[in-house]
């Protein structure tokens, strides 16, 4: 796939409600032939949940009721100088995805007679993740510096790892950093510096050599993570369409470095999806787009830029039936769009 020129092919953001891996793997590459993603599955088992999925090999981890967090009483230090030492020799190998953490990858990793354009994974970002994981006395660790560094460093070597396993299945890859809490940046609640976020994301797209994307799904400071070393923007069209249309000199910019930008326009959550249909969606792309084409980006490079994803995670959804109705319109959606302008 040369560049990030995807001609609004259809991938996902990763999260489905199934608990059976093979029924979810199956159903994504029914669905997107093109682009297929591992499914992650938080309803499967509290480990699948997107803050433990990789936390596996993190100094201190601990449960309580299922909640994962930092117990500052064991010895951290021999951990984090295993960590580091891992991160200096590039020891991916060290800090693996293991299947009881991540039964949708390990079961998509085994799939054979699949010939995708590329091939998606993701991996929750350090400061979603620094933001969400407290220690016992439920302090982020984000604010420990120590600790922060070691997350980003952490998820850095599994990503590495994810995309090596993935690039078996094909040499094109995309690894999306996933940051919800980027919604919080900038917010009295959250006290980061743009330095800081800036520094911690870096430090995981750097693990990534094949294209990277950062995914965040509500409003947030875009010129942010446009400014970052990123290949992929992926939002939230449908719910928040003029967020990222705030920002129309950096996504301009963007695009011109051959960034692409991920369309979230299918929705996840079932009253919305109901009511939807491929027609109406393609209305409601179309009026997301309209303010980038009013500030002199053309419609066709947004489209040839473009990908075409859910709004976020499918595992909101409370059945495969859902999350297949609305896989089923993102397909739709990506042809009608190919076959009218690319």
């Amino acid at each position: 796939m040369p560049n990030t020129e995807f001609g609004f092919l259809a991938t996902m953001i990763g999260g489905m409600p199934h608990t059976d891996a093979e029924a979810a793997c199956s159903d994504v590459t029914c669905h997107l032939k093109e682009i297929p993603c591992w499914p992650q599955l938080p309803k499967r088992s509290h480990l699948e949940n997107m803050y433990t999925q990789f936390s596996e090999g993190f100094p201190g981890v601990a449960f309580r009721n299922g909640d994962i967090y930092i117990d500052r009483s064991q010895d951290l230090d021999k951990p984090l100088e295993a960590l580091y030492a891992a991160y200096l020799e590039n020891n991916i190998d060290k800090y693996p995805v293991s299947p009881d953490y991540a039964a949708g990858l390990e079961h998509f990793r085994k799939l054979e007679n699949l010939a995708p354009q590329a091939i998606k994974g993701q991996i929750t970002g350090p400061i979603s993740w620094g933001l969400t994981v407290t220690d016992e006395s439920r302090r982020a660790i984000l604010y420990d510096d120590t600790l922060a560094d070691a997350a980003a460093k952490l998820l850095k070597l599994k990503a590495s790892w994810q995309e090596k396993a993935l690039s078996k299945i094909s040499k094109n890859t995309i690894i999306f950093i996933d940051e919800p809490y980027m919604v919080a940046f900038g917010s009295a609640y959250v006290s980061l510096s743009r330095e800081t976020v800036t520094t911690l994301v870096e430090e995981v797209l750097a693990g990534i050599s094949g294209l990277k994307g950062i995914h965040c799904c509500g409003n947030t400071d875009w010129s942010v993570l446009l400014g970052t070393t990123t290949d992929i923007i992926s939002f939230d069209a449908y719910n928040y369409a003029q967020s990222l249309s705030l920002y129309p000199a950096e996504v301009k910019k963007f695009l011109e470095k051959k960034g692409a930008i991920a369309w979230g326009i299918v929705p996840n959550d079932e009253p919305s999806l109901a009511k939807e249909t491929m027609s109406s969606l393609k209305d409601r792309l179309e009026e997301a787009m309209a303010p980038f084409t009013r500030n002199g980006i053309p419609f066709r490079q947004l489209l040839k830029q473009g990908l075409v994803t859910p709004s976020c995670g499918l595992s909101t959804l409370s059945s495969r039936e859902a999350s297949t109705q609305a896989l089923k319109l993102l397909n739709e959606l990506s042809e009608a769009i190919r076959k009218r302008y690319i």
